[in-house]
């Protein structure tokens, strides 16, 4: 359901939101609406001018940071910046992710170390650099953006795969050794979305330009791909205070079980 179909609500009333790779598609799905929630959003992306108009039309609950994640200065400095512009950070989403292509055979060290570092390293040391904010304040939320890929992935998606794979243990091992101190840390597992990317991505590869109106069942057993907001719409719930007591957990946001999966073998008429 898009937000438009919404009315505000206050469930992150006052809350400070830092989203990486927030100026196009789940990411930018997730600080509008956590906006309209009652949260103060920081924005994160590549390129300043889409930062900037993004952070003008949410308005003034709204600002922005830039900065490559593979820097490794950058994700402190994300952190700190979010503490300086708005005195506080109450949660950390972090999103970013490169959408490595290519088997092992065709993955070099220059496209594994690229993706290590945007994919794995800058969410581990974004929640490193949140921690000491969070104890200070008594407690905060984290959550990760994986993905279904994260149980196997298709062969032309290993490294990007073998990330969220990774994403998922880190989640699981943080949550567990900082629950005690109001730290919660869950994630979630993205199916496939239909994003600005992902539309692109597809006509690239060959696919007509209503291909997300002429999916077959098995990839869309509800008729439509899922749509940056309704991942928005879950991640509102982690970071909201409804999920005070929510720590560790790995939620499959998709339409069908990863894990069992058995499509019907018809052959299509």
């Amino acid at each position: 359901m898009s937000e438009s179909k919404l009315p505000a609500s206050t469930r992150l009333k006052d809350k400070v939101i830092l989203v990486t790779g927030s100026t196009t598609g789940i990411g930018e799905g997730m600080v509008r609406i956590f906006a309209r929630e009652g949260a103060q959003v920081m924005i994160h992306g590549r390129r300043r001018d889409q930062a900037e108009k993004l952070a003008e039309e949410i308005g003034s609950n709204a600002a922005f940071v830039v900065g490559a994640l593979e820097d490794p200065e950058v994700p402190a400095a994300l952190i700190d910046k979010t503490v300086a512009r708005f005195g506080r950070i109450d949660g950390l989403v972090n999103n970013a992710a490169l959408m490595t292509r290519g088997t092992i055979e065709e993955t070099d060290f220059e496209a594994f170390d690229r993706t290590i570092a945007v994919n794995l390293k800058a969410p581990f040391f974004l929640i490193r650099s949140v921690l000491p904010h969070f104890r200070r304040q008594g407690g905060g939320r984290i959550l990760n953006i994986g993905s279904v890929n994260a149980y196997c992935g298709e062969r032309s998606q290993c490294i990007y795969s073998t990330c969220k794979g990774a994403l998922m243990t880190l989640t699981r091992n943080v949550a567990d050794a900082h629950g005690a101190e109001g730290i919660r840390v869950n994630l979630l597992n993205v199916g496939w979305t239909l994003t600005p990317n992902e539309y692109a991505l597809k006509m690239k590869e060959g696919l007509p330009e209503d291909w997300p109106t002429r999916l077959p069942k098995v990839f869309a057993p509800a008729g439509r791909l899922l749509s940056p907001e309704d991942v928005a719409w879950a991640a509102v719930y982690f970071l909201s205070d409804e999920a005070a007591l929510v720590n560790g957990t790995v939620l499959d946001l998709s339409q069908y079980p990863m894990i069992g999966r058995n499509p019907p073998k018809a052959v299509e008429p």
